[in-house]
């Protein structure tokens, strides 16, 4: 897949605008960056944030048994539940924040039967073990990417401008760990934290048995991050990547959660580089994987609050601050308008 960097035209004419706003230049900092990238993205002076849509992605990891988190695997479909029910941590957000919400089972190791509030896209009943084989095929790689891309494709359909990102599943964060030492060259140490809370030997048996599954795919530096992906993802991570490709073709603006977004990211930045030109990266997550990902990417987050939850629920968070640098570039008066004296 294959798109452009948003058009340069509009640049100047947004500039000024922003600019003209009765501020002094500047003075709104990060959010006159964000409203120059909105505008260019959508390539209007008065964009709009129509329909946003925050999609949460879950999927179970075959290696989560061998000691890889603080959890068990059986709270992947227990908070998926949650998050049917309204619960969780990203459901507050989202609803306070004005969001659509959206699950979409990956594939979760578990039946929930037809459900109306959860979209069934499940691969599998969770990845295969990467300590001992790939996490998944190549044909179950490239189903999990159309199907994340259908997705988005159906909401731009509908008249979505904003897409977030968030997951779900237990084990995600050593599988996030992988792709990023893989695909930024980042030493595998420096990409490997607590998780849901592991202890100091928990955390050492945690990047014992990544550095297992590094050897055992024997992948070479540099190595094609679908071949990556495939060797380590889950179906949650997967389906993201494939969603942020299409939310991007369709010119949609891409709220960036923490580190097991950013991993999927990084995957769909090695097939469009031009991808990260329609992301805002939300907060810095308390992993420290997570800061070797936004040095690869050359990214600035918004936020940085500590987090380390997932969900999406920084992306929810930094949602107002999107909202704020559309809303100064719209209704501002200009010094001109306003009669003030420049």
């Amino acid at each position: 897949m294959h798109f452009s960097i948003p058009p340069t035209a509009v640049v100047p004419e947004l500039q000024a605008r922003i600019d003209g706003k009765t501020k002094p230049p500047g003075s709104l900092g990060r959010l006159e960056r964000l409203a120059l990238q909105i505008g260019q993205i959508q390539q209007s002076l008065t964009p709009s944030l129509d329909h946003p849509h925050l999609l949460v992605f879950a999927g179970d990891h075959g290696a989560a048994g061998a000691g890889i988190s603080a959890f068990p695997q059986e709270v992947t479909w227990q908070m998926v539940e949650n998050f049917l029910a309204g619960g969780a941590a990203i459901n507050v957000f989202a609803r306070h924040n004005g969001l659509q919400l959206q699950v979409i089972d990956a594939g979760v190791a578990h039946d929930f039967g037809p459900r109306d509030t959860l979209v069934d896209a499940k691969i599998a009943f969770g990845t295969g073990n990467y300590l001992e084989q790939p996490a998944m095929s190549a044909s179950q790689r490239d189903t999990a990417l159309a199907r994340g891309a259908a997705i988005v494709g159906a909401l731009a359909d509908r008249g979505c401008r904003v897409v977030g990102f968030g997951e779900m599943g237990i084990g995600n964060t050593a599988a996030a760990s992988l792709l990023t030492h893989s695909l930024t060259g980042t030493p595998l140490a420096d990409c490997v934290g607590r998780g849901t809370g592991l202890d100091d030997s928990g955390l050492a048996r945690k990047q014992a048995l990544l550095a297992q599954a590094v050897k055992r795919a024997a992948l070479s530096p540099g190595a094609d991050a679908l071949c990556v992906l495939a060797e380590f993802g889950g179906f949650e991570i997967a389906m993201m990547s494939g969603a942020m490709l299409a939310a991007a073709e369709r010119g949609l603006l891409l709220l960036i959660d923490g580190f097991i977004v950013t991993s999927a990211l990084l995957v769909a930045t090695a097939i469009a580089p031009n991808i990260r030109d329609y992301c805002v990266y939300c907060h810095r997550s308390a992993e420290p994987g997570h800061l070797a990902q936004l040095r690869a990417l050359n990214a600035e987050p918004l936020l940085d609050l500590g987090l380390r939850l997932g969900e999406g629920t920084g992306a929810a968070l930094a949602w107002p601050l999107v909202r704020a640098a559309a809303a100064f570039l719209n209704e501002m008066a200009s010094f001109e308008a306003a009669g003030v004296s420049q």
